[in-house]
């Protein structure tokens, strides 16, 4: 799907702009015909993702994913910026919230819901379970020179 605000691209970046949380109720992904979530974005196409899978989604209130589901190879990370619901992973309900985050590995059973009075929203990063041999304190390399912010006026 197309993203609101275009795309910005350089040589070593992509950059989109999805819009505001408020209008994430006009993307719709439909996974099969029978399912429908509107609110609910994925970035891979539009910023050329190739490592991992990035998503994000609104979720009214009452609403809930309508089936549990689990992955063949991906983990996925739920970050949880506004709103409070439920989030259901191997037979246990957890309660989350703004700033509530929740690691899946492949094999778990997941599904989360809005039983709040208030949208919920959230971002799920995917990525290959056990593919990430480096993080930022060994995979980082400071760049020579330095970036210097100009001053403002």
């Amino acid at each position: 799907m197309e993203m609101k605000g275009g795309l910005v691209q350089g040589e070593n970046f992509t950059a989109a702009h999805a819009g505001p949380w408020n209008e994430m109720m006009e993307y719709v992904f439909s996974p099969l015909p029978q399912f429908k979530f509107p609110g609910k974005v994925f970035l891979n196409e539009a910023l050329g993702l190739n490592g991992m899978e990035v998503s994000l989604g609104v979720m009214k209130p009452g609403t809930q994913v309508p089936y549990a589901h689990a992955h063949k190879e991906n983990e996925e990370l739920y970050l949880f910026v506004k709103g409070q619901g439920q989030f259901y992973v191997d037979g246990q309900v957890l309660d989350v919230r703004e700033g509530s985050a929740v690691r899946v590995a492949p094999a778990g059973v997941r599904c989360w819901r809005n039983n709040s009075t208030e949208d919920l929203h959230y971002i799920v990063i995917q990525a290959k379970a056990g593919s990430l041999s480096q993080y930022t304190l060994t995979d980082g390399i400071m760049a020579v020179p330095q970036f210097h912010w100009p001053e403002e006026k």
